[in-house]
């Protein structure tokens, strides 16, 4: 069964919105992808004292500086097409009113015929929550366990009831509904955030810092599934962030997905391999505009799929 393919949409600032992302929506999904992914970066501090990801010295990419609003996005994308998934890889939880991002999200689904992936992390930034932040940085756990489970409420059926350290509903009738059970995917590294994950979410969100490491990381999440009891399948979508250039990179430590279309294909057929349900392709941040950007993401999806992926 061949691997499901996503495209990341625009949200940079050489892109026009209104006009590029219905533009490259519906494109994508005549092209053959089957979803189409936001992210979310609130700000870009200037200077950046924390380095980008919380690494000492990492400079935040410059594209970082304009990031439309993910939900945004992704509302107009869901207008311009019939069929692809809408997904989030990720929205950073803890910088969302739980409730009002449960009603947004129910309505988005219910707008679209029921085609959101609710893909949610904790984030790292702490400019980002000193900004926006419901919780203190240091409670962002227990700030997604909340959402999450003001997201199933919300989402189930009315009266609604819930009582939490941010969200408190006595008994209420809450709509729109979503137009199906909105699948909750998550971004875990570490060895809570997976235990969340096994325990309360649909499926995870891993990246594509090369195969072997991510076979490495579904091998112990299949494992503690298996020591905790779950028996539903957990669904996976990959996240590459890929960086186009014309001419093949040689140098041996060149890092997954950087090189031409022939390259990223490869690592794409390497990272398929894994068994994974799909991957989320994001080239946005390598196209200088949304016909460069639709020019790539149809290279990259013709010759993936002659590939085999």
């Amino acid at each position: 069964m061949a691997t499901r393919l996503g495209l990341g949409l625009p949200q940079m600032r050489q892109y026009d919105l209104g006009k590029d992302v219905p533009d490259v929506a519906r494109a994508a999904e005549g092209m053959g992808y089957e979803s189409l992914w936001v992210f979310e970066r609130a700000l870009f501090p200037e200077p950046a004292v924390q380095g980008l990801y919380g690494i000492e010295g990492l400079p935040w990419p410059d594209e970082y500086r304009n990031v439309a609003d993910p939900l945004v996005t992704l509302t107009l994308a869901a207008a311009a097409t019939e069929r692809a998934e809408l997904g989030s890889s990720v929205l950073v939880a803890p910088l969302h009113v739980p409730f009002q991002l449960a009603k947004a999200l129910a309505s988005l689904d219910a707008a679209s015929g029921g085609r959101v992936v609710a893909g949610f992390g904790t984030g790292w930034s702490h400019d980002e929550y000193a900004a926006a932040s419901v919780r203190p940085f240091a409670e962002r756990g227990q700030a997604l366990d909340e959402l999450i489970e003001v997201c199933r409420a919300v989402w189930g059926p009315d009266p609604v009831v819930y009582d939490g350290h941010l969200t408190k509903i006595a008994s209420a009738v809450v709509g729109p509904k979503p137009a199906r059970p909105i699948p909750v995917l998550l971004a875990a590294g570490s060895g809570k955030a997976r235990r969340r994950l096994v325990d309360h979410a649909d499926g995870w969100l891993p990246n594509g810092l090369g195969a072997e490491a991510v076979a490495g990381q579904w091998r112990q999440l299949r494992e503690l599934a298996e020591e905790r009891g779950r028996t539903e399948p957990i669904r996976t979508v990959l996240r590459v962030n890929a960086r186009y250039r014309p001419s093949a990179r040689e140098d041996a430590d060149r890092r997954p997905f950087h090189g031409s279309v022939d390259q990223i294909v490869e690592d794409l057929v390497a990272h398929a391999e894994i068994g994974l349900d799909e991957i989320l392709i994001d080239l946005q941040g390598s196209a200088r505009d949304a016909e460069e950007l639709k020019d790539l993401a149809a290279q990259v999806y013709e010759k993936a799929r002659a590939a085999g992926v």
